[in-house]
């Protein structure tokens, strides 16, 4: 590694610490994404909380966090939530 490289990189981490301790950084971009109304979402499929958490694969106790807003949905959770948002009918599909 050579001495112009060490300092893009050191810059690179120092823009880090500042970015997670909440200071603006020149030149950063960051994209935020709306969490889903997890309840809405189950609500339009007129499922119990039971059904719908067994039916997305999660326990009713996560499910109750995320409508409850105590936690958030991440990864692939967010995606079947963004598909069962699009297609209600989606999970009878599933498990039919």
């Amino acid at each position: 590694m050579n001495d112009n490289q060490f300092d893009e990189l050191l810059d690179s981490v120092r823009d880090m610490g500042c970015h997670m301790r909440g200071e603006k950084v020149a030149g950063l971009r960051v994209l935020e994404f709306p969490d889903p109304d997890v309840k809405a979402i189950r609500e339009r499929t007129g499922l119990s909380q039971s059904r719908f958490a067994y039916l997305i694969g999660v326990k009713p106790k996560t499910l109750q966090n995320w409508e409850q807003h105590r936690v958030r949905p991440a990864g692939p959770a967010r995606a079947l939530l963004k598909i069962v948002e699009a297609n209600p009918d989606a999970l009878s599909a599933i498990h039919a």
